[in-house]
């Protein structure tokens, strides 16, 4: 039922701080911005999903749950959206494993730029049941707009988005049995605790049990989020350049992988950069 993950949302506390950091770090220009609905919204599209930065605007009910969810955060991974081919299948299927979808609805937004106009259904199920993590479903009417690279060695896409869950077994069957996304790796290590990957589209949705004590098991956590870039070193490079810290490239845990970690400038998300070796050619 599920074809991709379609946005992932980041709510921050200066919509204008927020746009010209994540400029920055992607090198793409906005795609879509607009605001109502007690919020300010600027979207980047890249090859395989987009971020949408959501500000509270005014002081109407909706304004006042974001600052509440922001507390005193400068940003927080807010909710994942997912994409679907045929949303009377995917809000019946959410229905038969007991995710309380909400009534499909019909929405439309235009691009305060451009005056363009996109239409999508979207239903929503009950956070109480996802674990605490928010989750819409959405099928598009027509693509969005890509984010025009601004600058050399621009972010391509996202390669992963980092939940963390101190109850796997049930994060599995969240994401696989219930949400029928295909579990691709189970690896545990005593040092860094269980990796879960879930294919989701051309990206991996990840589910990480640490080996620390104390949690809640009752509630996941969107924790961070992995962009893919086609030369790591050009674009560590290009970040320093532009004044933000990063670490020094390194492995990843994957074999053919190099990574590094971004350090300020995303508004308080945990952010990583990957680079993938090309597979070789037969």
């Amino acid at each position: 039922m599920i074809t991709g993950l379609d946005h992932i949302v980041v709510l921050v506390r200066d919509i204008g701080a927020a746009k010209a950091a994540y400029q920055t770090l992607l090198a793409r220009a906005p795609s879509w911005q607009n605001s109502g609905e007690g919020a300010d919204r600027v979207l980047f599209t890249l090859e395989n999903m987009t971020i949408e930065l959501m500000a509270p605007s005014g002081f109407t009910a909706t304004a006042d749950r974001m600052r509440a969810l922001l507390d005193d955060q400068e940003g927080v991974l807010a909710s994942l959206c997912f994409r679907v081919a045929d949303m009377g299948k995917m809000h019946r299927r959410l229905d038969r494993v007991a995710l309380k979808p909400d009534p499909v609805a019909e929405v439309e937004s235009c691009d305060d730029a451009s005056g363009a106009a996109l239409h999508w259904k979207r239903t929503r199920a009950a956070t109480e049941l996802t674990r605490g993590v928010r989750m819409f479903f959405l099928e598009l009417a027509e693509e969005r707009p890509k984010s025009a690279a601004t600058d050399i060695a621009p972010i391509d896409g996202l390669d992963h988005v980092v939940i963390t869950t101190e109850d796997s077994d049930r994060a599995a069957a969240l994401y696989g049995a219930r949400l029928g996304l295909d579990l691709a790796l189970d690896r545990s290590h005593h040092d860094w605790g269980q990796l879960m990957f879930f294919r989701c589209g051309d990206l991996i949705v990840e589910v990480v049990r640490r080996p620390v004590a104390g949690g809640d098991a009752n509630h996941d956590r969107l924790w961070g989020l992995s962009w893919r870039v086609a030369d790591i070193d050009a674009t560590r490079a290009r970040l320093i350049a532009a004044g933000l810290d990063v670490t020094e490239v390194r492995n990843g845990r994957k074999p053919g992988t190099r990574i590094m970690t971004v350090r300020n400038g995303t508004c308080g998300i945990q952010t990583v950069l990957l680079e993938r070796s090309p597979k070789p050619v037969d």
